[in-house]
């Protein structure tokens, strides 16, 4: 298909092209009423174009009507599925809330007045073109109409005038493919979403990337940690052969998978979009559990509790267990069950928790993989306004976080 005839073959020029000629109705219903259609002249034209103007200011100003033009123009300006095409990213460019402000109320009657001024061009040269057409068909027929309501007049007959129509037939097309483009490219100005909407757009998108963030981090800490103990625990039980202590494993691995399963299902409701409160993650409180599960794999766990844990806002607690979790996942998965030690301090508006383990001889960093663990620590404590440091401090590993509890 040759490059200039490309737009004539596409279903969107026709659906603009019926989107301008609806625009055109309401000028031709005033037309009828005032100054009528009967023998117009030049001056009764422009009246035409001019009578609907203030009634179409008016209903601009109505809220739902930038609304029902937005929701035309996105079906019927922009490639979709009325062009067995993929939808476009043009046209989410147009807005289809009512407006909420007086300058939405201002562009959406500038877009009624420019889509009635195209419109009504469109429709008054569609139906000079085509009458065009069909008298040089008539005279390359032959024939002759009884009157003649083409802009030319055509006064002879002959084969050769049936060479023109088609000319003026692409003539047609081409105007409604500029018609259309120009319509196009006004939409997203007169109805697109105002400053306030593509922010409130932008703080959505936002929430929903922070809220991913976090679902990921609660997989990663919660699962992470389970399926570290229980390898751990499973590879102390085949190494000890002592069946009281693998029977103490495998409860241990029961424990700690039973509540990597409650915290899937709390990550699956969110997944799912259903109410969950976020109270029910669990809380430094509640961090026995995990002190325990570590203890069970074989780790010698020693904790100093300062302060009082049930002042600390919810917000606050809840992240600190899940970064009191992966400081001592992290201690199993790279270390094994060297002896740690864990301080939880509240004082002057601060929760400070501090996680150290002795490094094992074989010089293993405490850090693995990819990291994601350490960064997912750092990246809660900026969250909540607070600061965490990790590395190695001397022959030990050292997972220090403060986070603010005011």
């Amino acid at each position: 298909m040759p490059r200039p005839l490309r737009p004539l073959t596409r279903a969107v020029t026709y659906t603009r092209w019926l989107h301008l000629l609806c625009a055109a109705v309401v000028a031709f219903v005033c037309a009828a009423v005032f100054p009528g259609l009967s023998q117009p002249t030049l001056g009764d034209w422009l009246l035409v174009y001019v009578v609907p103007v203030p009634l179409l200011a008016l209903a601009g100003l109505v809220p739902a009507m930038r609304q029902a033009e937005g929701l035309q123009a996105r079906l019927m300006l922009f490639p979709g599925g009325h062009a067995r095409v993929a939808g476009s990213d043009e046209a989410r460019t147009v807005s289809v809330a009512p407006s909420a402000s007086w300058r939405d109320r201002g562009r959406t009657s500038l877009w009624l007045v420019l889509r009635l001024v195209l419109g009504l061009s469109v429709a008054l040269f569609s139906g000079q073109a085509m009458a065009l057409v069909l008298e040089l068909a008539g005279a390359a027929a032959g024939t002759r109409p009884g009157s003649s309501v083409s802009p030319v007049p055509i006064t002879g007959t002959g084969w050769w005038y049936g060479l023109a129509a088609p000319v003026v037939l692409l003539c047609l097309l081409y105007a409604v493919v500029g018609a259309g483009w120009l319509t196009a490219r006004a939409a997203p100005l007169l109805l697109g979403p105002s400053a306030a909407e593509r922010l409130a757009a932008l703080e959505e998108r936002t929430e929903q990337l922070l809220e991913r963030n976090r679902i990921a981090r609660e997989l990663h800490d919660s699962i992470g940690h389970a399926l570290t103990v229980a390898v751990v625990q499973a590879g102390a039980a085949r190494a000890a052969g002592d069946p009281a202590f693998t029977e103490r494993a495998l409860d241990a691995i029961e424990e700690t998978g039973r509540a990597a399963l409650e915290d899937l299902e709390r990550v699956l409701v969110v997944l799912r979009e259903a109410e969950q409160p976020a109270s029910s993650r669990p809380t430094l409180q509640e961090a026995d559990r995990l002190l325990d599960s570590a203890r069970a794999s074989g780790a010698k766990v020693d904790v100093t509790v300062s302060g009082p844990l049930e002042t600390i806002p919810g917000p606050v607690s809840r992240e600190g267990y899940r970064i009191l979790q992966e400081a001592l996942t992290n201690v199993l998965r790279h270390c094994g069950t060297v002896p740690v030690r864990a301080e939880l301090v509240v004082a002057d508006g601060v929760l400070t928790l501090d996680v150290r383990n002795t490094l094992p001889t074989s010089g293993a960093s405490g850090v693995g993989g990819t990291g994601s663990g350490l960064r997912g620590i750092r990246e809660r404590a900026a969250l909540l306004g607070g600061r965490a440091r990790t590395g190695q401090l001397g022959d030990e590993w050292q997972v220090h976080v403060e986070l603010p509890v005011a």
